[in-house]
């Protein structure tokens, strides 16, 4: 929105230039929804509290977490305000890769709400019933994945890439449609299931956002696009603009929801964030890379699948609780060690993501 307001101050004066630059955008988007996060989040917090809307805890969870039930939570609202406003202010609402990602994220946002909504009016941890949820996930996930796919403009924004190897660059035709459906609906969901403790879900979502900027910033520059032999994008880089939002609103939560917390992020918040990393890995076409930055996620997911298995196939747990997170803490292990060591490992994969850039 400003960017226009900017584009028309250029003509009586050459300095407003400077916010043409993706980059100087980008860190005005961070500090902007940083700065919204924490001057909201004490004011959330009260009215959550006031308002009695806390969290849920399961009978099945781990004994440590029972002491947590009341909490505020829902506090992914205050993620997705800062977020919002920040890209809308920031970024270039022309652009069909911020519409799209906008509009994603606030109806996975929106689901979330439902869910939550449903937790604490009907008071048990159940929410939205399983098809309900992934009904509402399927139908954004497959509108978003048709419309990019039949609005793309170049051949690039619907090829596989291929990591490590230069010009492996793959035509899918309508399988497309299938890969981004799946990645969007999937990194949704492996999101909401890393996010249960505190500060867990936050700020690998944080890491691998600003990974995918990274991407987004190079696959939109024809110069730099060329001389890594990544796709070129046209326009890609605004998302930028996004993720450093992201990165802003995420830091801004993480002040309130690092242990102990004194919100938590709920459904609105994890699944819109799982979303919003899903369509990004889509735009800038880095699934794989994105299941390499976000292995976190996907080792959380991969858990709750073979822990199911193994009980359904042979009445046996692999893992004494799954997501593993709950596996490590019935080890022993106290809540912020698991917190910060998966926070390490996130880092350790963001780098690795980073460096195909490189490595080709």
């Amino acid at each position: 929105m400003l960017l226009y307001l900017f584009d028309y101050l250029m003509n009586f004066g050459g300095g407003f230039r400077v916010f043409q630059y993706l980059t100087f955008r980008a860190i005005l988007g961070a500090l902007t929804a940083l700065v919204i996060s924490l001057m909201i989040g004490p004011f959330m917090i009260r009215k959550l509290t006031r308002k009695k809307i806390g969290q849920m805890v399961r009978d099945c969870g781990p004994e440590t977490h029972f002491s947590k039930a009341g909490t505020p939570t829902m506090g992914g609202t205050l993620i997705l305000i800062a977020i919002g406003v920040s890209t809308i202010l920031w970024g270039d609402l022309s652009n069909r890769y911020i519409l799209v990602i906008l509009a994603v994220t606030l109806g996975y946002g929106v689901i979330g709400f439902m869910d939550d909504y449903k937790k604490i009016s009907l008071g048990n941890s159940a929410g939205l019933s399983a098809r309900a949820k992934y009904f509402w996930q399927s139908a954004i996930g497959l509108t978003a994945a048709i419309f990019l796919y039949q609005s793309a403009t170049v051949p690039a924004e619907t090829q596989f890439i291929v990591p490590f190897f230069k010009h492996v660059m793959l035509n899918m035709g309508w399988s497309y449609i299938v890969l981004s459906y799946f990645v969007i609906v999937g990194t949704s969901n492996a999101v909401n299931l890393t996010d249960g403790l505190d500060g867990l879900a936050i700020m690998p979502t944080v890491m691998v956002a600003a990974g995918l900027g990274v991407f987004a910033y190079l696959s939109g520059n024809s110069h730099f696009a060329q001389y890594l032999a990544i796709p070129y994008l046209p326009k890609a880089g605004e998302l930028i603009v996004f993720c450093s939002a992201i990165v802003g609103a995420g830091l801004g939560f993480l002040w309130f929801n690092t242990y102990p917390a004194m919100v938590f992020m709920g459904d609105v918040g994890a699944l819109a964030l799982g979303g919003a990393l899903g369509v990004l890995a889509v735009l800038v076409r880095q699934e794989i890379v994105l299941m390499i930055m976000g292995g976190v996620f996907v080792m959380e997911t991969v858990s709750v699948i073979i822990q199911v298995a193994s009980f359904k196939l042979t009445g046996k747990r692999v893992f004494r609780m799954a997501p593993i997170h709950h596996h490590f803490e019935l080890k022993g292990w106290p809540e912020p060690r698991v917190i910060v060591r998966f926070w390490i490992i996130t880092f350790i994969l963001v780098l690795i993501g980073l460096a195909t850039l490189k490595l080709r």
